[in-house]
């Protein structure tokens, strides 16, 4: 197998290829542009075969991209290579080249004959998507092969992608009906060109998956299609921070990567809430623990048909919110890590069934740790949640009256004690914290997690276990806003019902500096002095056997 130097006919192809580019850049530098020259430059390329989908078609497109690639970072000078050193060392880049080969690849998408003599309808749609699949291939093949040889050219890169972005995304009667295929390529080739393959291209990568003429108008797509695609090119991005994020000091680069994520959550925050109120399991299932703020981010979404109520409400009756009896919708597969777990979700089911045999429990929380003796993340993130929603189904086909005693004296809270109980103090910080990812906006999985956390609270053997559980809720309260609405009424639920006995606790009391804390996070949390008659576990969260 000949390599791409060496080939014969890529080298011919080459030699086909120059003359052309010098012809086309002329034409872009015409000071009038003629849609004329325009048309009579595609139909010569059509004549020699260049835009048909063959192997022709594909070194045709690659020569293209490296004759504009090439162009783009040729030094016009020694003096600009001099004054290039003095920058550090980067070459200047020229956009012009750039540009033409974008504006060439839309004119021949636009414009591209579809195949065969009697072409169907829908013909020459589906031309138009596999030229641009076999531009962007061709332009990713060149893209990997520079990032190997370390001459690699990021900005060029970037300008090519947004270009085509911009060009094909814009309304247009000729690209409209493709839309959804145009963004599906670009999501194809963003997630073969993510972080964890390409770091040296992570900085465009991320401007690129937030860009305007891509990231809204994938998720604005018919029938949400392009959520699931968005969400893996996020996780995609979550996955390849987590062990720079997980480390004490983080870099200038990974802080400015960090930043970006940050700036890319709040504008799906503000316009996009559902898609990450649907998909927080999956998010959360890859962000390190560290990062509150940014898990924060996630959790604090919530659909903009709700008007939250304000959590600082005195003697809010929280089970009395119409939201609250109201499942949310869950897009992530979380069952997926216990499936994957041998016989465990089998098992699970059977013991949340029938809370036997008692061997089961005794021996879950060895099964949640890996090789390492490291809990499994993933694994307690999934068991929470599919134990939880087993929970709430058993719940909701009990009376109402029955509701406090189902809550406490059943399987799922057998699971819950056992591995608040029995875990290293790791894993139970971990097995907390999943329970607060499901601390989120008005609806059942907040109300019955905000129950279990409590009801934790008040039936722990320890202070230890207390105290973690008030540093799994304290801890995403210290970071700025926004704050989980859930997590807010958990907390003020917590300090304020007498039952819990919070402030008699003694690490609140254990430094000048933590007693200041509690103090304050307390304050900001309680709009008012008033403290709720109420005595008993879950009181304002209307979970009391009165109820």
């Amino acid at each position: 197998v000949h390599s791409s130097h060496s080939d014969p006919l890529v080298l011919r192809m080459r030699e086909q290829v120059a003359p052309l580019w010098e012809e086309w850049t002329a034409i872009c530098e015409q000071p009038t542009q003629s849609d004329k020259a325009y048309a009579a430059f595609l139909q010569t390329l059509n004549t020699a075969g260049h835009l048909r989908h063959s192997e022709q078609g594909e070194r045709f497109l690659r020569a293209l991209c490296e004759c504009a690639l090439t162009a783009s970072t040729a030094v016009a000078s020694e003096a600009v290579a001099a004054l290039a050193a003095s920058h550090g060392g980067e070459k200047p880049l020229s956009f012009a080249p750039l540009d033409a080969l974008s504006k060439l690849v839309l004119l021949m998408i636009k414009f591209v004959p579809a195949e065969g003599a009697n072409p169907a309808e829908g013909a020459k749609p589906k031309a138009q998507v596999q030229l641009l699949q076999r531009v962007l291939a061709a332009l990713m093949s060149l893209l990997l092969r520079d990032y190997r040889s370390g001459d690699f050219h990021q900005r060029a890169y970037f300008r090519l992608f947004s270009g085509w972005l911009f060009d094909l995304n814009a309304p247009d009667p000729t690209l409209d009906p493709i839309q959804p295929q145009v963004l599906s390529a670009f999501c194809a080739a963003f997630h073969a060109l993510q972080p964890a393959r390409l770091p040296g291209f992570a900085f465009s990568w991320m401007e690129l998956v937030s860009h305007r003429m891509f990231m809204p108008k994938l998720l604005l797509t018919k029938g949400q299609k392009g959520w699931p695609l968005m969400q893996r090119l996020l996780v995609g991005l979550f996955k390849f921070l987590h062990p720079y994020l997980s480390a004490a000091e983080l870099s200038p680069p990974v802080r400015m990567l960090y930043r970006g994520a940050l700036r890319v959550l709040l504008v799906l925050l503000h316009d996009f809430p559902e898609f990450l109120c649907d998909y927080h399991f999956a998010f959360c299932d890859v962000i390190p623990p560290s990062c509150i703020q940014m898990r924060n981010l996630i959790l604090s979404a919530f659909p903009r048909n709700m008007r939250l109520p304000d959590p600082f409400t005195p003697n809010l009756k929280v089970d009395l919110l119409p939201e609250i009896s109201q499942p949310p919708r869950i897009l992530s597969s979380y069952s997926a890590a216990l499936s994957s777990n041998n016989t465990l979700l089998a098992e699970l089911d059977a013991f949340l069934k029938s809370r036997q045999p008692r061997s089961f429990l005794d021996q879950l929380h060895l099964r949640l740790l890996g090789a390492d003796g490291n809990v499994r993340v993933p694994l307690v993130n999934a068991l929470v949640l599919h134990v939880g929603t087993n929970a709430i189904a058993a719940l909701q086909s009990q009376p109402a009256s029955q509701a406090a005693a189902g809550l406490a004296h059943s399987a799922p809270m057998d699971v819950f004690q056992q591995l608040a109980g029995e875990l290293p103090a790791e894993g139970r910080y971990l097995f907390l914290n999943a329970i607060a990812n499901q601390l989120r906006y008005p609806n059942n999985h907040t109300h019955y997690f905000s129950c279990v956390l409590l009801y934790l609270f008040s039936e722990a053997g320890t202070e230890k276990v207390q105290e973690q559980i008030t540093r799994v809720l304290v801890e995403r309260l210290i970071v700025h806003r926004p704050h989980p609405w859930g997590l807010l009424i958990t907390f003020i639920e917590l300090i304020k019902n007498p039952r819990y006995n919070f402030w008699s606790k003694g690490f609140t009391r254990c430094a000048p500096e933590i007693e200041r804390l509690f103090e304050s996070v307390a304050r900001s949390c309680m709009a008012t002095n008033t403290t709720p008659s109420a005595t008993t576990p879950g009181a304002v969260l209307g979970l009391t056997e009165d109820n």
